[in-house]
């Protein structure tokens, strides 16, 4: 009986990523012998998914305080992760989140920021037949919070807005 729940379960098999509150940022995680870690979790694949910039829609409005002198209007001005390129079925990666960069604290924010959250988790559902679990709020001033929940696995952050 616990054979046939492991074989169902979903496997994750990725290069671990480690997230670093205080740089913001994510390594690959390494053991005491220098050796890359593997992550069993869908923590990774969450990290990836929110942490990496989505290619911008053509609709998509870009944050203000973008111009031609800061952000030329090229390629990178709509950003975009460098993988795309290489995903034979047109997938793109990452998150649009990056366009709120600058938004002000209101509902309209936390919701897009939840429906964009949503979006670029879409594969927890292929992947294991259920929908990502995601709450967002607002937890202080300037400072929206997120939690997601696949398979079982938690992964929350602060972001901090405008």
């Amino acid at each position: 009986m616990a054979a046939r729940a492991i074989a169902s379960r979903t496997m994750f098999f990725d290069l671990a990523l480690v997230y670093d509150r205080q740089a913001r940022r994510c390594d690959l995680a390494l053991s005491d012998d220098g050796d890359l870690l593997v992550d069993e979790t869908p923590i990774t694949p969450i990290l990836l998914s929110v942490g990496l910039d989505r290619r911008a829609d053509p609709d998509d409005e870009l944050p203000q305080g973008r111009t031609r002198f800061l952000t030329p209007a090229t390629f990178s001005e709509r950003r975009g992760s460098a993988g795309d390129g290489l995903d034979a079925a047109g997938e793109r990666a990452g998150s649009r989140l990056w366009l709120l960069d600058r938004a002000k604290e209101t509902e309209t924010t936390r919701l897009l920021f939840d429906v964009w959250l949503g979006e670029c988790l879409e594969w927890a559902e292929g992947e294991t037949g259920v929908p990502a679990e995601r709450e967002v709020a607002w937890v202080r001033p300037q400072t929206l919070a997120w939690r997601v929940l696949v398979e079982d696995v938690a992964v929350s952050q602060k972001r901090e807005l405008g």
